[in-house]
């Protein structure tokens, strides 16, 4: 049985620090659920896992125009920057957009309600969306907005936490920010109303995680169980060094059904 002791594991020198300027905003955004950011500490294991994502979304991204409608504190957006030609980054928060265009230069940021996109038709190689589907009230009406914004055989990579595994035995979601999340079986249908699904991907933990669960439990319960600063120096040790190589994402297998990973994760392209 895990004992719970404060955390007292050393700060990692890439986390946010209270003299930084951000330190108050990074902090409440990842207090209060609304935004996964960088460089706080107890947010690492949920950074990592969405940064994963976007390392698998390169090979998609690079080289193109990419719309990042719903980029959140800017971090995926600038991941993105690195091998795209241009990223917009599109948020519908004041305070999200200004932090983004001080804080990460080379993307382009934009205030705008997702489901009515300041673009015209066809603008758009790619429309990236990360962990954001599911805080939407129309997602019948983003998507079909998405496919305004695509050129012709346009490419849509998105991600979100499959409900299966993240609200299981619920009705609605257990994430208060979330209007309603996906199985597989949902996610599917409600993307190709307006695309072609060309690949479906699970998120599972990687070893490394999966032998830290076989000798403590589950990572993400541990997480909720209690506040950061009551964790057990074993969780936050793991928290702290969890890294983009303790996800693997990949498709349905018989051994790993894709009803039991953490997230979901497609790639799809326009109808013409």
């Amino acid at each position: 049985m895990v004992r719970h002791e404060p955390a007292t594991t050393p700060r990692r020198t890439d986390e946010v620090t209270p003299t930084s300027d951000d330190h108050n905003t990074l902090l409440a955004w990842a207090v209060f659920g609304e935004r996964t950011v960088p460089g706080v500490w107890f947010e690492r294991y949920w950074f990592k896992r969405h940064e994963a994502a976007y390392a698998a979304f390169a090979p998609f991204t690079t080289g193109a125009v990419v719309v990042e409608a719903g980029c959140g504190e800017g971090y995926g957006a600038a991941l993105l920057a690195k091998s795209a030609s241009r990223v917009i980054a599109v948020d519908t928060a004041a305070d999200v957009v200004e932090h983004v265009r001080h804080t990460y230069p080379g993307t382009t940021p934009v205030r705008a309600d997702l489901q009515r996109l300041p673009f015209a038709d066809a603008t758009a190689e790619v429309i990236a969306n990360l962990q954001v589907i599911e805080h939407l009230n129309d997602q019948e009406a983003f998507l079909a907005e998405c496919a305004r914004v695509l050129r012709p055989a346009g490419t849509l990579v998105l991600t979100t936490p499959n409900r299966l595994t993240f609200s299981p035995g619920r009705d609605t979601p257990a994430n208060p920010y979330h209007t309603r999340e996906l199985a597989p079986d949902e996610l599917v249908p409600l993307v190709e109303e307006h695309f072609v699904v060309t690949r479906l991907w699970g998120v599972w933990h990687a070893p490394r995680l999966q032998a830290w669960e076989r000798r403590n439990g589950a990572i993400v319960d541990a997480q909720l169980a209690h506040p950061y600063p009551q964790w057990s120096s074993a969780l936050a040790q793991r928290v702290r060094s969890t890294d983009v190589g303790d996800f693997a994402l990949h498709p349905d297998t018989p051994d790993t059904p894709i009803a039991s990973s953490l997230d979901l994760a497609v790639v799809a392209y326009r109808r013409p």
